[in-house]
């Protein structure tokens, strides 16, 4: 069989004559054949890049030359996995004992893995591993350095590829969720020149003032088609940001620096979305429950403050009833004060008034006026006597000088005892003697009448005290 080609044995097998025409099944299951047979067991090496495990426990992979661009779709099936210790994972280096054969319904050729073992690293794994660590060291793995995503964005940037699936589902993911503005910086996201175009992206939307956050994404791929976010300058740009980033790079299973760098991590470009976007609904379930609790926590509040109030109030409400009664009996001894001061001043001035009439019909010198005014007649009616001797009417002129002075010390001197008792009476009746125990008459300064009461002036009046030795100006001020 190795010695005849392939179709010259599926041509030896028409017997009419003609052409035979095949049925792709057929070639599928001839080359299938062929490659089992002549490569029924072979020893390969590679770079394990696409590792999918199914739910049946097969896996799936691609194994990549390590020199030149070349890849191997490969499986390891359920029973031979369990048997291997190898680490069937992205970049693990790996020696596989299989046979080559094709995937008749899909025409794919595949290595049929038997075992496996740890060949070293590959170069992916080992690039990733190294830095990795050198930003680690860095820091710009540090969680502490992550920041929070804004809880309603307004504008958020998507560095991705304009034609690729990923705005896609960002795009619809987003309009389904919650109205929000959309930015696109078109990048590069697969090929050597991805890592510059992405970064150039990255800075060119943070210009715009209003940006919210960054969605850096793209979809899934194999491992070299993702390389480019495990580039240092992406990762980089990442860090630097000044605004959050969310990184949605490939499918769940795959992890980028560019995740581990990002303040937030996502699963896909459409998990991506449902992260940076809140949903309208939660939003308005939410305003709707702060709505509640900010009505109830506001009755509460003046519910508490009224009852506070309340408490306050009842001490002022129980003193006025006590104090009202007692301010009208204030106001009623201050009436009948006022009364009983001015009937008093009345009866005094009134009794002053009278001492002081009789003081003048006893003052002495009315007295000798008097006898004077009756000398004088008499001396008229002795100078107008003709008939009286000259001489007699002269003796008895001086016999009634004389009488007359006789007569006249006893009754000054009876005058002036009886004066100077009216005038020690006066004297300890009079105001000016209150004076010297320390009282004082306050005097308007304008009329001159005495203040009898408080309500007879008001703030600013200018008045004039009396004491005992004289008088000063003084003005009224308001009683604190």
């Amino acid at each position: 069989m190795a010695e005849m080609p392939l179709f010259e044995r599926l041509e030896s097998e028409d017997h009419d004559g003609e052409e035979r025409v095949f049925r792709v099944s057929e070639v599928n299951r001839a080359v299938r054949l062929e490659l089992e047979a002549e490569w029924a067991s072979v020893l390969i090496e590679g770079e394990l890049s696409d590792v999918k495990r199914s739910q049946q426990g097969h896996v799936y992979f691609s194994l990549n030359d390590e020199e030149e661009p070349a890849q191997l779709r490969g499986v390891m099936f359920r029973s031979d996995v369990g048997r291997t210790k190898a680490p069937l994972e992205n970049g693990a280096r790996v020696r596989f004992r299989g046979k080559l054969s094709l995937y008749q319904a899909r025409g794919q050729f595949q290595l049929i893995a038997r075992s496996a073992k740890l060949a070293g690293e590959g170069d992916l794994a080992a690039q990733f591993r190294k830095l990795r660590a050198k930003l680690e060291a860095e820091g710009l793995l540090d969680p502490a350095r992550k920041r929070p995503l804004p809880e309603l964005p307004r504008v958020v940037g998507v560095v991705t590829s304009r034609t690729g699936a990923a705005l896609h589902d960002i795009m619809r993911v987003a309009a389904e969720r919650c109205p929000v503005h959309i930015l696109v910086a078109d990048c590069r996201v697969q090929g050597e020149t991805a890592p510059r175009s992405i970064v150039s992206a990255l800075e060119l939307v943070q210009r715009v003032n209003d940006l919210d956050v960054v969605i850096v994404s793209r979809g899934g791929g194999s491992a070299e088609d993702l390389w480019a976010f495990n580039d240092e300058s992406v990762a980089r740009a990442i860090a630097a940001c000044r605004v959050p980033v969310v990184s949605g790079v490939g499918h769940e299973v795959d992890v980028t620096i560019a995740d581990l760098v990002a303040d937030v991590r996502a699963a896909t470009p459409s998990n991506a979305a449902e992260i940076v976007v809140p949903e309208r609904e939660a939003l308005l379930r939410e305003v709707q429950s702060l709505e509640r609790r900010l009505s109830q926590a506001f009755d509460s509040r003046i519910g508490g403050l009224r009852l506070t109030l309340e408490r306050l109030l009842r001490p002022l409400y129980d003193a006025r009833r006590v104090i009202v009664p007692v301010r009208r009996e204030l106001a009623t001894l201050g009436d009948q004060l006022a009364k009983t001061q001015r009937s008093t001043l009345r009866r005094h001035r009134e009794a002053q008034a009278d001492l002081h009439r009789r003081l003048m019909r006893l003052d002495p010198r009315s007295v000798l006026r008097r006898d004077q005014r009756g000398l004088a007649a008499l001396s008229a009616r002795l100078s107008n006597a003709g008939r009286i001797p000259i001489g007699r009417q002269r003796e008895r002129l001086v016999a009634l000088r004389v009488a007359l002075a006789g007569r006249a010390r006893p009754l000054v001197r009876e005058k002036r005892a009886a004066f100077a008792e009216v005038t020690t009476h006066l004297d300890a009746i009079s105001p000016l003697r209150v004076l010297k125990r320390g009282y004082a008459i306050a005097l308007h300064e304008r009329t001159g009448r005495a203040v009898r009461s408080r309500t007879e002036v008001k703030t600013g009046d200018r008045l004039r005290v009396r004491v005992s030795d004289g008088e000063f100006g003084a003005k009224v001020e308001p009683h604190e």
